[in-house]
């Protein structure tokens, strides 16, 4: 075998693989089927603004081990994410707090706010939530579920909300403070040089193959290392033998303004139904970045179909049980190591990512 490591993917899981085991003294190929490293996480300069080409990403951790290892590639700045959202071109500020319930209602204290909620949680009735609609009611009432939940969530999943398991909404976080941040993470912020230079760094001096898609040659990628690393669709991996699992597409439509300032936040969402897109962001805002020019991303969510990009798993009962399928045979596996969202079909934060990748290569290490 010519190299100890094959990974497919250069994104965050497969470049700290890499990164790690090159450092190790392992000799590793990173093949990426996309024109570009880094995955979804990918940004690009524009106008003196780093593009997150792939939607917003925003980095948070409570986990100091996590933060100091990222911090090793790259400078944070001390962006903090508090989203917009706009509901019949009303804006509410997220994640639900005083200030939501200031908008919504005129409420100004905690003690207000809650008798509110509470009120109409009452006068719903709903005890035995059976759907997703009947369990984000039953947690804070009609008012916040019609106007901040229901579309944007019916959006992002294409499905009405009656339709959806009532388990993907176990619970709604109500902060009974005026405080906008949406993360309540210890460490937050944007990596001053873009996240594609901490890709960069990471796979210095490691042999990378773009445009290289796994499946156009699988046996030669097969017999070229001792293991491979996986971070694509499990499912394509194993040829659907259990069946297709289901994914979400997203597309997005970004465009250069010949403004300084088009909706003064990096992240407004829209939550109705009837506007297609779910959210647009401003990309300088992430940065303060100065540029007399701004560009701006509408993210549509799309369904998926094979051949699609797939950027998050459906986790409903019906696919996490073929998922269990694909695991147990996965387990079995001698010389392939599966990681990343597509890999363990789960739908992981950067800062997740970074705990299984480092998680992996130390029992890989052991």
């Amino acid at each position: 075998m010519k190299y100890d490591y094959l990974i497919v993917g250069s994104g965050l899981f497969g470049s700290i693989f890499a990164y790690e085991m090159t450092k190790a003294g392992k000799k590793c190929i990173v093949i990426e089927k996309r024109d570009h490293i880094g995955g979804n996480i990918y940004t690009q300069k524009q106008e003196n603004i780093n593009v997150h080409k792939y939607g917003a990403h925003i980095f948070h951790t409570s986990d100091k081990r996590v933060w100091e290892y990222i911090n090793q590639f790259t400078e944070f700045n001390n962006f903090i994410n508090s989203p917009v959202a706009v509901y019949k071109d009303k804006m509410y500020n997220l994640p639900f707090n005083m200030n939501t319930f200031y908008q919504m209602w005129g409420t100004k204290t905690p003690e207000e706010a809650m008798a509110k909620i509470e009120e109409q949680k009452r006068e719903a009735g709903i005890t035995e939530p059976q759907n997703l609609e009947e369990q984000a009611i039953s947690l804070v009432g009609p008012d916040i579920y019609t106007k901040l939940i229901k579309g944007y969530t019916e959006k992002q999943w294409g499905k009405d909300c009656c339709e959806l398991p009532a388990f993907i909404i176990k619970r709604l976080p109500v902060r009974l403070t005026f405080d906008n941040n949406y993360f309540n993470d210890r460490y937050q912020g944007i990596p001053l040089d873009g996240y594609t230079n901490v890709i960069e760094k990471m796979l210095d001096g490691i042999e990378v193959k773009l445009e290289t898609d796994f499946f156009e040659d699988r046996k030669y990628w097969e017999n070229i290392a001792d293991k491979i690393v996986f971070t694509g669709m499990i499912d394509q991996y194993y040829d659907y033998e259990y069946g297709r699992l289901e994914y979400r597409g997203l597309k997005f439509e970004t465009e250069t303004l010949d403004m300084e300032n088009f909706q003064g936040n990096a992240v407004i969402n829209y939550t109705e139904r009837e506007i297609p897109y779910t959210r647009i962001i401003e990309h300088k805002h992430f940065e303060g970045s100065d540029s007399p020019k701004t560009i701006i991303t509408r993210e549509y969510p799309a369904t998926w179909k094979p051949g699609d990009e797939a950027y998050y798993p459906v986790n409903n009962t019906e696919n996490n049980t073929i998922y269990q399928k694909y695991e147990e045979k996965a387990k079995k596996e001698e010389n392939v190591i599966f990681g990343g969202r597509l890999g363990t079909y789960k739908y992981y934060d950067m800062w997740k990512i970074i705990e299984e990748a480092l998680n992996t290569v130390e029992k890989e290490m052991n």
